[in-house]
């Protein structure tokens, strides 16, 4: 394989009560709120060297409330990607920058043969918005 996953980046929950959970993520486990993107009712949390993002969501798709977990990977090659997957079936989507538990960096979507969100995340090209 061309590339190997270094760590979790960001696991993102859907919510219902997002005030609710980021007290309880907050204050229960100690992790800080990162940044809030209010037009995604969306609040990042750091969580030691990861982020929890939490995002609002009345409805939940098939009862599950896990959007998607998201992969660092070293290096970050979308030819590579792509080969390691088409076996499965499976084929990653663009290439776009996103913020994760590193700062801006590429990072690619696609779902697992039982269609789990995954993002597959590359080294970062601009810091994250608060040092650890």
């Amino acid at each position: 394989m061309g590339f190997s996953i270094q760590r979790i980046d960001h696991v993102v929950l859907r919510v219902h009560d997002l005030d609710g959970m980021i007290r309880f993520y907050e204050r229960a486990l100690g992790c800080t709120v990162e940044r809030r993107l209010d037009r995604l009712q969306l609040v990042q949390l750091r969580a030691g060297d990861c982020l929890l993002d939490l995002v609002k969501n009345d409805a939940h798709r098939d009862g599950a409330n896990m959007d998607h977990l998201c992969f660092r990977i070293e290096p970050f090659d979308l030819q590579t990607i792509a080969q390691a997957l088409e076996p499965f079936g499976v084929s990653p989507g663009e290439v776009v920058q996103r913020y994760g538990a590193e700062g801006d960096g590429p990072s690619v979507y696609f779902n697992d043969p039982e269609g789990n969100q995954i993002e597959l995340k590359g080294p970062a090209t601009s810091p994250p918005l608060r040092r650890r």
